[in-house]
């Protein structure tokens, strides 16, 4: 067996690259061919189901990067909570990679990406809200400012 040219770690992190830069709509299979460094035929072997199919490995590895690397640390019961919260804080700092990328929920959030993948975009904020909202209640926030859905200065 031959080994895989591209990782698919790699093919990921690019493939999620287009798809912040132009959203779900704009992002053509060429792009996504040219970032991943694949021919178009390789990008179909590897996702028969085109674009979408994209799409939703994209979104599943964000799922689990984030399960690993914010909801995890938030409810580390090892540390205190501020210290929680901070390493969160930081962790989605590095997600946004210092505040240089775009949303990538958004560019499934819009158009056609609404219809094809509100619920995972819904399930996974849901767990990310969940999971700051209990930080909130352990430092001792009430129900109604944890609970809260935005931030206004």
């Amino acid at each position: 067996m031959r080994p895989q040219k591209v990782l698919d770690i790699d093919m990921l992190i690019g493939l999620a690259s287009v798809f912040r830069a132009k959203g779900y709509e704009g992002a053509s299979l060429k792009d996504l061919a040219d970032i991943t460094g694949l021919k178009k035929a390789s990008l179909y072997h590897r996702f028969p189901n085109g674009k979408q199919e994209m799409a939703e490995a994209v979104l599943s590895h964000i799922d689990q990067w984030v399960k690993d690397n914010i909801v995890s640390v938030l409810k580390d019961d090892n540390y205190s909570p501020k210290i929680r919260l901070q390493q969160a804080l930081s962790q989605i700092r590095v997600f946004y990679n210092q505040g240089e990328e775009t949303c990538i929920i958004r560019a499934f959030s819009m158009q056609a990406g609404l219809e094809l993948f509100e619920q995972h975009v819904k399930e996974g904020l849901t767990e990310w809200l969940n999971a700051f909202t209990e930080i909130g209640l352990q430092l001792n926030l009430t129900p109604a400012v944890a609970e809260k859905k935005h931030y206004k200065p």
